[in-house]
């Protein structure tokens, strides 16, 4: 019956409000039921950790994660959520251990599954950030060769382009990755700059422009304290330190 009014009466407030509390008691129930019937699996640990991370429990999402590869070691996408999590707990504590453990863990999981796009982009912008940049360029294309739409790993390639001095070869990559998304302000910042060392005056001041408008926007939602960021799948590139604010 959720699933019908859904289908009726998509938009309806009321309709939605209702199905949305069926949708997650129906879910309790069944993640109430793994429990009940497979307290020890793989798929309850799975669970566990899953849960842990988007609540921002660290720890006791990691100690899930490794329960989860100690019953299967080749797990698909599991060495890459610990990684993740050893990621974000580094961000947390300032731990170069963690952080090490963390690029650890993705290069196991590019090992197991050379597709994963977003190990290969994680370990890409740890080597960008160190300086090593012809690894990171490498890495970076990885994860691009098999997903030309991840719009953070076009991003994180031209800046890693811009840091060789080869503004030429960056262009298309902030020009997809504005076409993929537009209202990113690093995106607009990164292609001014490009522009800029092109010797693109009017193109340069446009893109720099339409970064000054994003980014005064996103002030303004910040200060209304209506911004609201949801955890991303990878770590997002960021503005440069000596951008203007």
């Amino acid at each position: 019956m959720a699933l019908e009014l859904n289908r009726l009466y998509p938009d309806d407030p009321e309709v939605l409000y209702h199905t949305g509390k069926v949708y997650g008691n129906y879910a309790f129930l069944t993640m109430q039921k793994l429990a009940q019937v497979a307290p020890a699996s793989v798929w309850r640990h799975q669970t566990l950790a899953e849960a842990d991370e988007s609540q921002g429990s660290y720890e006791a999402a990691i100690t899930e994660y490794r329960q989860v590869l100690a019953l299967d070691p080749r797990r698909p996408g599991i060495h890459y959520r610990l990684g993740r999590t050893l990621l974000a707990r580094a961000r947390e504590t300032t731990s170069a251990e963690d952080l090490a453990s963390a690029q650890r863990e993705f290069e196991q999981e590019l090992a197991l599954d050379p597709l994963n796009g977003n190990a290969a982009y994680e370990m890409a912008e740890a080597r960008r950030n160190g300086g090593q940049f012809e690894e990171a360029q490498k890495l970076f294309e990885q994860a691009l060769n098999s997903h030309p739409d991840f719009e953070e790993a076009q991003l994180g390639l031209a800046s890693v382009l811009m840091s060789q001095q080869k503004p030429q070869q960056a262009l298309p990559h902030l020009q997809k990755a504005i076409e993929l998304n537009q209202e990113n302000e690093v995106s607009w910042y990164r292609l001014s700059q490009v522009q800029r060392s092109l010797g693109n005056s009017k193109e340069a001041q446009n893109a720099f422009t339409k970064y000054q408008q994003l980014h005064q926007q996103k002030a303004s939602l910040d200060e209304a304290g209506k911004r609201f960021l949801s955890p991303s799948e990878v770590t997002r590139q960021q503005l440069d330190s000596n951008a203007p604010q």
